[in-house]
């Protein structure tokens, strides 16, 4: 499977980023713990999805294919986590583009030296869109 992105986490975000994925024409495979997360998904959706825990190495080898992945994007909803999954696909799979939410910008610090890895901080850009609405109206 070419231009492979998996998606680590089910929630809002991961859902719509899967769904985003595979509407632009990538293979999309979706990862989370419980099998009603996929709920979330557009209909249809033409990626695939499996049920599990997303720190399962066995899982992530033999369910997501992770070791051929061009892409991974880890949304779960715990920055600890998600630094362990960042950390496992940049160290052990060498994944060429990983991008990871946390929660907390503390933990820039914790992935600053991966190969590949980029981080996104919710807090970061719901504050710098608010300072820019209130800069507009000034």
């Amino acid at each position: 499977m070419k231009n492979k992105t998996v998606i680590l986490g089910c929630g809002r975000l991961g859902a719509s980023l899967a769904s985003y994925a595979a509407n632009k024409g990538l293979n999309v495979i979706v990862v989370d713990s419980s099998k009603d997360s996929f709920d979330r998904l557009e209909e249809p959706f033409s990626g695939f999805t499996v049920t599990g825990d997303a720190t399962d190495t066995n899982l992530l080898e033999k369910e997501a294919y992770i070791q051929t992945a061009q892409e991974v994007i880890v949304t779960t909803g715990n920055d600890n986590v998600n630094l362990y999954l960042a950390h496992l696909c940049s160290l052990v799979y060498k994944v060429p583009r990983i991008i990871v939410r946390f929660d907390d910008p503390k933990y820039e610090i914790l992935i600053k030296d991966l190969e590949g890895v980029s981080a996104v901080y919710p807090f970061q850009l719901s504050y710098e869109s608010i300072v820019k609405l209130g800069e507009a109206e000034e």
